[in-house]
């Protein structure tokens, strides 16, 4: 379901140099909203040159409920979106903000996982609720630190028509600055983590999660 690597300069004599892949994660909250948001966002992250970008809307990924421990082979369901989130260097994570926090279904879906989200860069879109989506980030954090992934700390939060209006500077808006700032932080994390994967494995014993079927303490 995920390509290879793509290279560049391929037959033209020049070492090939491997796109990261994004993987834009939609999660639950106004479907049209948020599938606007994680699009706009996927959009500007194509027009970097050392990234491949795959949208990928949880809604449509159909997990049951996450088991507190591995209980066998995981749902077929589970087995296709871990091939998506196996094959991404990096993800960003569209959430709304509801109660103060996050929807149940967005955590369900984390918590499937283990490897897959294991000493990866995270970053965030985020919207709605009093606090524009920062209470929401802000709890997905501790999250994700728990599965070793690596939450970055900038976060594009969409609040209101002002962070919409373009800057005659620029011509961006301050969301697209802001944008771009956390994909350029994201790359630079995506980058030292995936070099340091493939010079050493990471140490100690893995948290399991129910996607996984190896004894506990297996690295992959």
């Amino acid at each position: 379901m995920i390509g290879g690597p793509v290279g560049a300069g391929e037959g033209s004599g020049h070492m090939a140099v491997r796109r990261l892949r994004l993987a834009v994660l939609i999660g639950a909250g106004e479907r049209r909203f948020a599938r606007s948001a994680g699009e706009w966002f996927a959009a500007l992250a194509r027009r970097r040159d050392d990234l491949e970008v795959d949208v990928v809307d949880l809604a449509q990924a159909w997990l049951p409920e996450a088991p507190l421990l591995p209980t066998g082979p995981p749902p077929l369901a589970v087995c296709e979106l871990s091939t998506w989130l196996s094959g991404a260097d990096a993800f960003v994570v569209v959430t709304p903000e509801l109660n103060h926090s996050f929807p149940g279904s967005l955590k369900n879906a984390i918590d499937w996982f283990g490897a897959e989200w294991r000493t990866k860069p995270v970053a965030f879109v985020a919207y709605g609720g009093a606090g524009s989506g920062r209470h929401a980030v802000d709890q997905l954090r501790p999250v994700f630190t728990e599965v070793d992934a690596v939450a970055i700390r900038d976060a594009v939060c969409l609040d209101g028509p002002a962070a919409t209006a373009e800057d005659p500077a620029s011509g961006l808006s301050a969301h697209e600055r802001q944008a771009g700032l956390v994909l350029s932080r994201l790359v630079w994390w995506a980058e030292a983590l995936s070099a340091h994967r493939g010079h050493a494995p990471y140490p100690g014993p893995d948290r399991p999660s129910p996607a996984d079927t190896r004894p506990a303490g297996r690295t992959p």
